[in-house]
């Protein structure tokens, strides 16, 4: 590769577990490469288009204008349950298409029938949020169908205001949703859809019991949708709360490995770890990157080493407002800095196709945030690199 650092040998040579922000992390699952095949790998077969699925010939058109041709492994083994009605947990690697899976059938279902508040769905960040939202726009384009984000960063009399206009989506975060239902702007009680994207972070420590309030208030609700990556089994018992006998549908693809990452791991023990991260930014200097660190200081910190050796960077998290989030990922995105340093915040299904490398400058908490860390490159068909730096 570009460093003898990289050698595969020595980065297998030590694979024993090591402790790492309070988890036991397996060394040896962040090493892989890209052209080795996944022992007994299936690859999956579709021999039929979107258009041979029995959808509204508008939602086709717009389906077709997106490019896309042939659905998707989770597309296609969640679209025809979702619209018959039955409940879903869908297990897929990031970028196989999981947010067409469930808005194409619930788009189709408001085609059916055109009823306000169908469907509420849920998302562990902002950026997801508006990314599903802007989906789900694309996808409705002329059927007069509408939608209203609700997240946080943003103006709280504006939100107030769309939602007094007919919505028949609503998108949001915890927080700013459980802000407009104590404030008696948002009614659970007529949803009839309930969506939890990145639902094995939705159930975690951190939002279950908000989950579970919304849930419980969801008085007419009569389909449950959960889609992720992963699946912590540690959660079986608050999936079952929340669904109905539900349909696990899960990808053929290894969702732990992705066979478009090169995935290594550098040891930097005893030695200048920032000078270690510059070697790497350097082969290519170039390449668009993102770096993912534990907390909100050491993104800051890191960011402010980075722009006092003159690199094209940016950093994205909690404690940035709304806008200053969404023009740095601008920007990222239009190639102005190649260089986004983030917490997890954005490690969750943000889609941008063209990322070359993913950097854990600080180990993840657990293999789960791994995934989806590295998830944010090799998609849409392209081949990606993924190196953890450990300590």
């Amino acid at each position: 590769m570009h460093n003898t650092s990289y050698n595969r040998r020595r980065r297998i040579a030590n694979p024993a577990c090591i402790r790492s922000n309070k988890s036991t992390v397996d060394v040896s699952k962040y090493i892989h490469t890209s052209d080795e095949a996944p022992k007994n790998a299936v690859v999956y077969q579709n021999n039929y288009a979107f258009s041979d699925l029995p959808l509204d010939h508008k939602l086709q058109e717009l389906i077709t204008k997106k490019g896309y041709s042939k659905p998707s492994e989770i597309q296609d083994k969640s679209i025809l349950p979702i619209i018959e009605g039955k409940d879903i947990v869908g297990i897929a690697g990031t970028g196989t298409g999981k947010t067409a899976a469930f808005l194409i059938p619930l788009i189709q279902q408001l085609i059916t029938n055109k009823c306000h508040n169908h469907a509420l769905i849920i998302a562990p960040s902002r950026e997801l949020a508006t990314q599903i939202n802007e989906e789900f726009t694309s996808l409705v384009k002329g059927l007069d169908l509408y939608s209203t984000v609700l997240i946080g960063g943003t103006s709280v009399l504006q939100t107030l205001n769309t939602l007094k206009r007919k919505n028949h989506v609503i998108i949001g975060t915890p927080g700013r949703l459980q802000d407009m239902y104590a404030q008696g702007a948002l009614d659970y009680s007529a949803f009839k859809v309930l969506v939890l994207d990145e639902f094995d972070r939705m159930l975690d420590v951190g939002f279950s019991r908000e989950v579970q309030k919304i849930d419980r208030a969801m008085k007419a609700k009569e389909q449950t949708l959960l889609f992720s990556a992963t699946l912590d089994p540690a959660q079986d018992n608050l999936i079952r709360e929340i669904t109905n006998n539900p349909l696990v549908v899960k990808s053929t693809a290894t969702t732990h490995r992705s066979a478009a990452i090169d995935q290594q791991v550098v040891y930097t023990e005893g030695k200048d770890k920032f000078q270690i991260l510059k070697g790497i930014l350097n082969q290519p200097v170039d390449a668009k990157t993102i770096l993912f660190c534990e907390t909100k200081r050491h993104a800051n910190q890191l960011l402010k080493k980075l722009i006092n050796d003159s690199y094209a960077a940016d950093a994205i998290h909690g404690n940035k407002s709304q806008n200053r989030r969404e023009q740095t990922l601008s920007s990222f995105k239009a190639g102005k800095i190649n260089i986004l340093i983030a917490t997890d915040v954005i490690a969750r299904g943000i889609d941008i196709s063209d990322v070359e490398l993913v950097i854990n400058y600080q180990t993840p908490r657990n293999y789960a945030d791994y995934v989806h860390r590295i998830g944010r490159t090799g998609r849409a068909g392209k081949t990606g690199r993924a190196i953890t730096l450990i300590d």
